[in-house]
């Protein structure tokens, strides 16, 4: 007997085999290429091809818990114990955006897209068109810091393309990255860099199933542990672990129950909003994300701006201040600008502006400030002119796009899109716009009043030191020189512009000027007035807010669209078991539903659900090393609401579990393991009623109905080795399959055709 089975597992043939330094402890394979992102117990992510040959490897500096493809393969999502959430570049491992969405571990990461493309009256595909390409050039990029090559800034570089097509949107389904973490919260983005929605699952009140409308279940202390977004984007299965306890709605006042009960529940959240409004959702996505990341451009070219322009100063005033010390050690009762202007005027040389012209600065240090200054003027204007102008340009037309959008009130009300918000928003983009146009007079007035400045003290050091006049020096304007000791020697216009702080801000602006302006209202000029009383990197701050206040409305109001379904308790955990719930195998995979007829309008009603996971021994008496399957959890929500159920479920048992390492009576150190195939739609499943409890596990019902698997009935195939942790993500076909341990079990469900799977064997 022993023979025959033997002749029946069938072993895998070993196509590669390489050590890895550190253990492994999450793997996803890419869903368009042969591709396989590795996760090691050290956090560093791996990037191989089937060959094994290694690509990149990437550290984020935090640890690792969680991981997942975009839908087409081209990004990779990576959830950090710090709750951000981290996506990188396929094709070099490259950082392209982060979002901190949580404040605790991301466990687990979901991206799914519209699996259904939308189509107009003539039947063609119908995608949202991005006009912004037609009248402007490709957007400006991060400006990078003088001095520094590639990559030590954390900036992208011009040559990649990498972030500009994640973010263009226009050439992509519509799709959702859904996150979950250790608090409960699960966060929404859209094509994964605009977030639109969050939840709480503890925040949610599900009714007692069927008859009792009194009582409501809610969960307490809850975790997330799985997230799964149907492909038709209207459902989102999440696998938990809480406290449940029911909360009673009397007609004067409220009950809780002191007591829940711990255990591994199942809640199904409508998300249908998606589906609904993914055109408008789509649209919104694609200005909103590429305005965040314009701002970001604005923001950065204002940090450099400012960084370089101090740094200048700091170099003009380390060398002119030396002559203030001068003055007053020469017993002098005068100024520098005093001093400057005497000696512009003809009248005899001080010995202190004499020391320091010919000792201290010399013509050597005159071109050395004012390359610094003048260099700087001029690295100030390109990056004006390359990236904060363009960034600001391109911006105030997305908000255009916006405005008209929100006047659609019809359509886009229903998401959030808030008419005067935005309309606040476009006008702080045209404030900004005039704010920059400000700035690059004023830094082209200071620039050319330095170099003036420094062309007549070359000329003064010559006739000091008696030295021939140098036919190359530049000409100078008296009447500049005598403007820039007045106003600019001790007066900085260029970084109080920059200057965000509240102690330097405010622009003076005279009478009239601010009385044309008022006027101007009238007749559609900005209502806010006091623009020009603000400098620009304070106007960038309202500008941000301004922004962020718009956006937040249709975050706001996804979320509160985005409503619990239904709850399922899986199975009661022990109450000192938050590890052991965050360790269980778990899977949650939508298949086409084969016995619903195809057709337009029941589209979004053809996926069944499986959810799949290991019962702890010590959950039911006398269920021990079992794996229960559950089936059509997404419809029966609506089915309870109409007073039956149509859930199933299966409990499958064996002395060698799918996926188990072999272990003898007296020793685990030795054996291998096997993997068996088993067909979904073979499952003996068994419909099970809801109940009107909480502390009644409807799963312990299936315990005469537990299926005991035997080895010579299955497809087996044999694994020389043993099993530490195994992953799996769903392919083409269809196959799920739950996350493995040592010693537990891995379901695998495939929806194969028989001669396929015979032939790969």
């Amino acid at each position: 007997m022993e023979t025959d089975e033997a002749q029946r597992v069938l072993p895998f043939q070993l196509q590669f085999d390489k050590p890895v330094a550190s253990q492994i402890k999450i793997a996803e394979w890419n869903p368009e290429k042969d591709l396989l992102a590795m996760v090691t117990e050290d956090s560093k992510i791996l990037l191989h091809r089937f060959n094994w040959q290694r690509l990149w490897t990437v550290s984020p500096g935090k640890s690792i818990t969680s991981l997942c493809w975009r839908p087409d393969g081209k990004a990779i999502a990576v959830g950090l114990e710090d709750g951000t959430v981290s996506l990188h570049d396929v094709e070099n491992g490259k950082l392209l955006r982060s979002l901190k969405s949580h404040g605790v571990a991301v466990v687990s990461l979901n991206w799914e897209e519209d699996g259904q493309m939308t189509k107009d009256e003539q039947g063609s595909i119908s995608t949202y068109e991005d006009r912004t390409p037609h009248f402007f050039p490709p957007p400006p990029r991060v400006p990078r810091m003088p001095g520094l090559v590639s990559g030590d800034t954390g900036f992208i570089d011009d040559s990649e393309d990498s972030f500009r097509e994640l973010s263009n949107s226009s050439q992509q389904r519509f799709n959702i990255l859904c996150s979950g973490d250790k608090d409960g919260f699960i966060c929404f983005s859209i094509f994964g860099i605009f977030p639109i929605g969050k939840i709480n699952i503890h925040n949610f009140c599900v009714p007692t199933p069927l008859m009792d409308t009194k009582a409501e279940c809610r969960l307490q202390n809850a975790s997330v542990h799985k997230v799964a977004l149907s492909k038709d984007l209207c459902h989102l299965i999440v696998m938990c672990s809480g406290e449940l306890s029911e909360d009673r709605k009397e007609s004067e006042n409220r009950s809780m129950t002191p007591h829940g009960v711990h255990g591994l529940h199942c809640t199904v959240l409508d998300t249908s909003i998606f589906w609904k409004r993914k055109n408008e959702l789509h649209q919104v996505a694609q200005q909103a994300s590429n305005i965040e990341e314009l701002v970001e451009v604005i923001r950065a070219s204002l940090s450099v701006m400012h960084k370089q322009w101090s740094d200048a100063m700091h170099i003009f005033h380390e060398k002119f201040d030396s002559l203030s010390n001068l003055i007053i050690d020469n017993g002098l009762d005068s100024c520098p600008q005093e001093e400057f202007l005497s000696l512009l005027g003809g009248a005899r040389t001080s010995p202190a502006v004499h020391q320091f012209l010919v000792n201290s600065l010399g013509e050597v240090g005159v071109k050395r400030v004012s390359k610094a200054v003048c260099g700087a003027g001029k690295e100030l204007q390109l990056i004006v002119l390359n990236h904060l102008q363009p960034a600001a340009e391109i911006i105030a037309f997305r908000m255009g796009e916006l405005r008209g959008l929100s006047r659609w009130r019809a359509r886009y009300q229903g998401i959030g899109l808030d008419e005067a918000l935005i309309n606040n928003a476009t006008e702080k983009a045209g404030m900004i716009l005039i704010q920059v146009e400000r700035f690059i007079r004023v830094l082209s007035t200071v620039v050319q009043q330095f170099s003036n400045f420094f062309n007549w003290l070359l000329k003064c050091i010559k006739l000091l030191m008696s030295e021939p006049s140098d036919h190359h020096l530049l000409l100078y304007n008296s009447e500049l020189v005598v403007i820039f000791l007045k106003f600019l020697y001790d007066q900085d216009p260029v970084k109080q512009l920059l200057e965000a702080s509240e102690a330097g801000d405010h622009i003076e602006v005279g009478l009239e000027t601010m009385q044309r302006v008022k006027e101007l209202v009238q007749f559609g000029g900005f209502s806010d007035f006091e623009y020009l009383q603000r400098t620009l990197a304070k106007e960038f701050q309202q500008v941000e807010s301004s922004f962020k206040e718009a956006f937040l409305m249709p975050f706001t109001t996804i979320s509160r669209k985005i409503l619990c379904g239904d709850l399922l308790p899986l199975c009661p955990l022990p109450p000192s078991s938050a590890s052991l719930s965050s360790t269980i195998p778990m899977s949650v995979s939508y298949y086409e539903d084969a016995s619903q007829s195809i057709s337009s309008h029941q589209s979004q009603h053809m996926l069944l659900d499986y959810i799949s996971f290991q019962i702890p021994d010590d959950s039911f008496s006398g269920v021990s090393n079992c794996i229960g399957i559950v089936r059509g959890f997404m419809h029966d929500s609506i089915s309870v609401k109409r007073g039956y159920t149509s859930l199933e479920a299966v409990i499958i048992e064996s002395q060698i579990v799918l996926l188990l390492n072999e272990t003898t009576a007296t020793s685990e150190s030795s054996g291998n393991a096997s993997m068996m195939i088993v067909q979904a739609n073979d499952l003996p499943f068994v419909s099970i009623s809801r109940s009107t409890g909480l502390n009644y596990w409807k799963l312990h019902q299936l315990e005469d109905s537990v299926v005991h698997l035997q080895m010579e009935n299955e497809k087996v195939r044999s694994i020389p080795s043993l099993c530490y942790c195994s992953t799996g993500s769903q392919s083409s076909r269809g196959v799920a399959c739950v996350f493995a341990a040592r010693k537990r079990a891995l379901v695998y469900i495939l929806e194969e055709d028989e001669d396929e799977v015979s032939d790969a064997e």
